[in-house]
């Protein structure tokens, strides 16, 4: 019977409800992760069209750090501007990048 059906899903999904209930900051969907990488399929498909790997690869990275200071609120433009004016003054040698990652920088501009 289909109340049979709806009792045995319950059952056999009981773990995570009550990992759920335990919880509070975890969320009842992932409607906010699907949104999230949703720009992400959308480019893969676009990446098809790349005119070499090169190109596809690029686009990527530069799809990615945008997601990636959205998520950490920061207005990608300016971010990009402080990487350009960040970038130059750094040593030939220095290949350690952590501290301008999105959520190491700390602009010093209205982003809102």
């Amino acid at each position: 019977s289909y109340i049979g059906k709806a009792i045995k899903y319950t059952l056999n999904q009981w773990p995570k409800l009550m990992r759920y209930s335990e919880d509070g900051e975890l969320g009842i969907d992932n409607n906010i992760t699907e949104r999230d990488i949703r720009p992400f399929t959308t480019g893969r498909k676009n990446w098809l069209f790349s005119k070499s790997v090169n190109g596809a690869q690029a686009s990527a990275i530069l799809y990615s750090i945008v997601m990636t200071c959205r998520a950490n609120d920061i207005n990608p433009y300016y971010y990009f501007v402080h990487l350009f004016k960040a970038l130059p003054n750094r040593d030939e040698g220095d290949d350690d990048f952590t501290d301008l990652m999105p959520w190491n920088v700390q602009l010093d501009f209205d982003y809102s």
